[in-house]
């Protein structure tokens, strides 16, 4: 492969100017759509050598077969350029975005003579007010019935609504109290339209001044001995607050806000965006994001509001994200066009915001294992992913069984292996293992003891598995037991080994295939900063796609036995802190217990004078003492 493209524009040919850029592939398709302050430092980075490219940014460049540009006057112009395009193009290589449309929305017809409040899945309605969405189809319906007490707009359907206005005669709804729209022979056009618009302004921000409005005409009516308009007053009260009830106070009563936590990888991010007006959590939208080229987090951010406002007809004054992006400044301006005032965009950094930011973050790093998830263990994907995995490492078969190994430890001391075991793209958590590492000169090294004492197993398949004192037993099993208990399948050979690492660990656990006479298994590894798998020999990595659900099958294979390597970690190192304060006379599990507790750490244990230890509950002069000059002799 040539180190410099083909189409690489002349020195001097690409202007300094802000613009927006298209790569395009030999077709002529569009591949991807980028803005830039300033378009000759920014397309220079695509234009670098090849080898100092991340792997997807390489792999769009060598795609395509030309670039163009189109310079425009402002920040601002490129912004609103760039979007125009990527909705126009559809670019395979620009962020692609999976919005969950399970939730259903309350809408209001804003474009109809009498607009109706409607419950939808549908985004496209001509001039309609969306609200939402909600979490189930029941609380849109149970709020409309509690909002129509307060503000009874129209809910019959268009033809029930013709039909009345052409016979005079009210609608079925409208007779029996369900429906207050004109049809219902009971307010003119233009009063309707008012309580329209009431309706869509209590539902925009929580404007409490209904709340006071309706108070104050309660009272009156009541001063007035008018008690059966006081009555209606007060029902219409009880309507509002107990919407309002049904929607947490999260912010400042006077807060309009959208909230956006982002979770994500290399691969793909999960979004929630908390809607709040009036201080409450009005709704909840979540997006999954696919990426195709290596992004930051400030630019993911810019593209995530793009995505969310680029046909918003409600944009907040306020917009909380978890990064502030580049172009903050040019897309306030962009989005200040949209809502007519001004914009804030900010990090949520402390207190309220900075705690529904933590909840949103957390909701969507659940939404991103829940996606990971999905797609490895559906039955379709998970066959795609290992018939994937055959053809890109050029086997012989599909990996039935594969066995993910990873190495962990703490700058250099207790270090432990894992082994984490999938058959058909499943997890077997019966057959895990655990390792750990006597003595040891790097990871490498660590990977081919692991790796060797792995390997014996395939070639004495009669003994039962061993636990010797470098080994964990089987995770929820007494060692014992394990002992005891013959292992076959321990000597059952995977088709496919996986090793956490680049060109280093892989050479390394190849090295032990050779060693132990198991050259028919394949091996490979995962580098976690590129993605990319690696085979053994080869000085370039295999880049398998975006959408390769061979490549989420081994990210999960990888994340697992990083998981587990971490778990046996701490579980050695609670035992090992337990092990030595054990051998303190006087001191038991539960004092342990306590003492762990109150310090926080061994360390801060280590560094505390005997007066300090003292003061722990159940710990006297004596003991403190001895506790003291225990763990100053080891």
């Amino acid at each position: 492969m040539a180190d410099v493209l083909p189409y690489k524009p002349r020195p001097g040919e690409i202007p300094t100017d802000p613009g927006v850029y298209r790569f395009r592939d030999a077709s002529g398709r569009v591949l991807y759509v980028g803005k830039a302050k300033n378009l000759r430092q920014r397309l220079s980075n695509y234009f670098a050598p090849l080898r100092t490219l991340h792997e997807r940014t390489r792999r769009m460049v060598t795609t395509a077969a030309s670039v163009e540009w189109t310079v425009v006057s402002t920040d601002v112009d490129s912004l609103q350029l760039e979007y125009m395009w990527i909705k126009e193009f559809d670019p395979p290589f620009n962020v692609r975005y999976k919005d969950d449309k399970s939730y259903p929305f309350m809408a209001v017809t804003l474009a109809d003579e009498a607009p109706r409040v409607i419950v939808t899945r549908n985004r496209k309605i001509p001039g309609a007010r969306y609200f939402g969405p909600f979490p189930k189809v029941w609380a849109v319906h149970e709020t409309i019935d509690l909002m129509i007490k307060a503000f009874p707009i129209r809910t019959c359907s268009d033809s029930s609504y013709k039909r009345a206005m052409q016979t005079g005669r009210p609608c079925f709804p409208g007779q029996i109290g369900k429906c207050g729209g004109p049809c219902s022979m009971t307010v003119s056009i233009e009063e309707h339209r008012a309580m329209v618009d009431d309706f869509v302004a209590f539902m925009a921000g929580g404007d409490e001044r209904f709340t006071r409005e309706l108070t104050k005409r309660m009272l009156a009516a009541s001063a007035a001995m008018d008690y059966e308009a006081a009555a209606k007053y007060r029902d219409k009260l009880s309507a509002i607050e107990a919407v309002l009830g049904k929607s947490a106070l999260v912010l400042p009563a006077d807060e309009d806000a959208d909230l956006f936590g982002i979770a994500e990888d290399e691969l793909a991010a999960a979004v929630q965006h908390f809607v709040i007006r009036g201080g409450r959590l009005r709704g909840v939208r979540a997006l999954t994001i696919e990426k195709e080229i290596d992004i930051s987090s400030g630019d993911l951010v810019e593209q995530v509001l793009q995505q969310a406002y680029g046909e918003a007809q409600d944009v907040p004054r306020r917009i909380l994200v978890p990064t502030l992006p580049d172009d903050a400044a040019e897309l306030e301006v962009w989005l200040r066009e949209r809502r007519g005032k001004k914009v804030e965009i900010a990090v949520a950094q402390r207190g309220q915001r900075a705690d529904l930011m933590r909840t949103a973050t957390l909701n969507a790093q659940q939404a991103l294992i829940r996606y990971k998830t999905r797609r490895t263990s559906d039955y379709v994907a998970r066959t795609q992913a290992l018939t994937d995995l055959q053809e890109a490492l050029g086997m012989s078969e599909a990996p039935l069984r594969i066995e993910c190994f990873d190495i962990s430890h703490l700058g250099g001391t207790n270090v432990v292996a894992s082994m984490v075991v999938f058959e058909d793209g499943l997890p077997r958590k019966d057959q895990y293992r655990s390792f750990n590492i006597a003595e040891t000169t790097d990871d490498t090294d660590s990977m081919y003891q692991v790796l060797r004492r792995r390997l014996a197993y395939l070639d004495r398949p009669e003994e039962p598995e061993v636990i010797d004192p470098t080994t964990e037993a089987v995770v929820g099993e007494d060692v014992g037991e394990a002992t005891a208990r013959r292992k076959p399948r321990f000597a059952y050979p995977p088709q496919l080994l996986l090793v956490d690492g680049g060109q280093p660990q892989v050479e390394a656990a190849a090295r032990a295939l050779r060693d132990a006479g198991h050259t028919e298994i394949a091996v490979c590894g995962i580098a976690k900063r590129l993605e990319e798998v690696w085979l053994p020999g080869d000085d370039f990595p295999v880049i398998l796609p975006r959408t390769s659900e061979a490549l989420y099958l081994l990210q999960r294979l990888r994340d697992e036995a990083h998981r587990f390597a971490i778990t046996h970690q701490r579980k050695r190192r609670r035992n090992d802190i337990s092990s030595v304060l054990a051998e303190v006379p006087g001191l038991g599990a539960s004092r342990i217990k306590v003492l762990l507790k109150h310090f926080g750490s061994v360390t801060a244990l280590r560094a505390a004078e005997p007066g300090q230890i003292e003061e722990v509950q159940g710990i006297g002069p004596v003991l403190a003492q001895n506790i003291h000059s225990h763990l100053s002799t080891r």
